[in-house]
């Protein structure tokens, strides 16, 4: 299945124009140096995964407070996997692997989130008229008995976010890569 995809993605990468691509991987790459090196920088794609952060308190409030409190983190970070599927159908490899860079800092914005858990200084965003606002990953993790663990779940969160964007950066090079070689 894997030697099929890549054979298809090699095949796309006939006639394409890498030169409009390969700005997209440098963004990322740049992102990722940024981020691990602060782990509170803001990048553009914060706006857009707060937005489906927000949007998932809403969509899973209707299921009890729990997954109404997991439901920012459970849209923030499947988007980009939509994104992924919706691109994967649509047979466009080069924007699947932009999908893994935006899951990336989705990723990243979570480990962040995850670490305040305990100590609660981060300035809390809501759509609630309520100026009692709960901490995500504060509750959570106290649902789960794991607040004293805040730090390795966030190490965890940013794991998987490294995870991502080097897949985002290796396919999207070797995309690139093929996109010079097979040039019509």
């Amino acid at each position: 299945m894997i030697k099929r995809f890549l054979e298809e993605a090699a095949e796309w990468c006939r006639g394409r124009n890498w030169l409009l691509r390969a700005p997209f991987l440098l963004w990322f790459a740049y992102t990722l140096i940024k981020t691990l090196k602060d782990p509170s920088a803001c990048n553009p794609l914060w706006s857009l995964n707060l937005v489906f952060h927000e949007a998932g308190h809403l969509l899973f409030s209707y299921c009890g407070r729990f997954l109404g409190m997991l439901g920012g983190t459970l849209l923030e970070g499947l988007m980009p996997i939509f994104g992924a599927y919706y691109f994967y159908r649509k047979r466009d490899f080069f924007s699947i692997a932009l999908c893994f860079g935006w899951l990336s800092t989705a990723l990243f914005s979570i480990a962040r989130y995850a670490a305040d858990a305990r100590a609660t200084a981060l300035p809390l965003v809501s759509m609630s008229w309520d100026s009692d606002v709960t901490h995500d990953w504060n509750y959570l993790l106290h649902q789960w008995g794991l607040l004293q663990h805040d730090q390795a779940v966030a190490f965890l969160f940013r794991s998987l976010a490294v995870g991502a964007m080097l897949i985002c950066l290796s396919f999207g090079f070797w995309l690139v890569f093929r996109m010079i070689m097979k040039r019509d």
